[in-house]
């Protein structure tokens, strides 16, 4: 299977479906998650996509995905996606951003083409209508995403009720730091305003991330780069640049998501942690026959 670098085509991704979205990044209101990860496709090889598998089976506790359904809300690249599906799902993915669809539209042509158990749709985890066209999963995964639509507890809501009896919801979540959340929401505002914001935000701090990982490298004797990717198959500079420009931004604790979860008939099956900004990682287990 070809992992060719070239990025993906987005024609046709741009059509009259795609006005909100664009007239959202226009007003400074959205970052462009796909125009990130259509860069990030040009460094995608095989052992990123198999690290992005092992994180799927270590954080649900399973070797293989055959005989579910996976939905991925929010699939920016495709990679989860893709994973998903060398793992032997059957999947539905869909996204807000036209770009990014057309990124996982562009890994299913390399590596699953005309294959009919992976579906790629466009739409909202906030459209009720859209989301009852595409059914219930076993495991409904959204990483990084609930926080960005601007109605995080919506979002939250809505993905659980995608979520089967005894199916399994993967999620991840900005960590609530307080005022340094606060911040970094005027952070984020300023990459999104224009040119200008974008280029100030990105002098600023990209230098400044590199700086601290070549020094934690140094102190450590680790390669921090090579760590990160082994961690989820991902890029540490297209994630510094979600991070810097990804807004809507929202956060929550821990025991916020956690409580919200339970109270809606779902147990914690798997947590994973951050102390510092990022993403804490949940992946809840929805009761019996509810």
């Amino acid at each position: 299977m070809s992992t060719a670098s070239s990025s993906p085509s987005v024609s046709g991704a741009k059509g009259s479906d795609g006005a909100a979205f664009e007239n959202e990044v226009r007003r400074g209101e959205r970052f462009e998650f796909g125009r990130n990860w259509a860069s990030f496709l040009r460094t995608l090889d095989e052992g990123r996509i198999a690290e992005a598998e092992k994180s799927l089976r270590e954080m649900l506790q399973l070797e293989r995905l055959d005989g579910l359904r996976f939905l991925d809300a929010g699939s920016g690249s495709g990679l989860f996606s893709l994973a998903a599906r060398r793992l032997g799902a059957e999947v539905v993915s869909f996204d807000y951003d036209p770009q990014s669809v057309a990124c996982t539209t562009e890994l299913k042509r390399r590596f699953f083409a005309e294959d009919p158990r992976w579906r790629i749709e466009r739409g909202s985890i906030l459209d009720g209508g859209f989301l009852a066209s595409v059914g219930t999963f076993d495991v409904v995964y959204s990483w990084g995403v609930l926080h960005h639509t601007g109605r995080m507890w919506d979002a939250m809501q809505n993905a659980s009720n995608l979520v089967r009896s005894s199916g399994r919801l993967f999620i991840a979540i900005y960590n609530d730091e307080g005022w340094k959340s606060r911040a970094w929401l005027r952070v984020k505002r300023l990459y999104c305003s224009g040119i200008v914001g974008r280029a100030i935000v990105t002098a600023a701090f990209v230098p400044l991330f590199t700086a601290v990982e070549v020094a934690k490298s140094i102190a450590t004797g680790t390669n921090q780069f090579a760590a990160y990717r082994r961690s989820r198959g991902m890029s540490r500079y297209h994630d510094w640049i979600d991070w810097l420009g990804g807004y809507p931004f929202e956060v929550a604790s821990v025991w916020r998501v956690q409580e919200f979860y339970e109270s809606r008939g779902f147990s914690l099956e798997n947590l994973r942690t951050t102390k510092r900004m990022g993403c804490n990682q949940f992946v809840f287990r929805r009761a019996a026959g509810a």
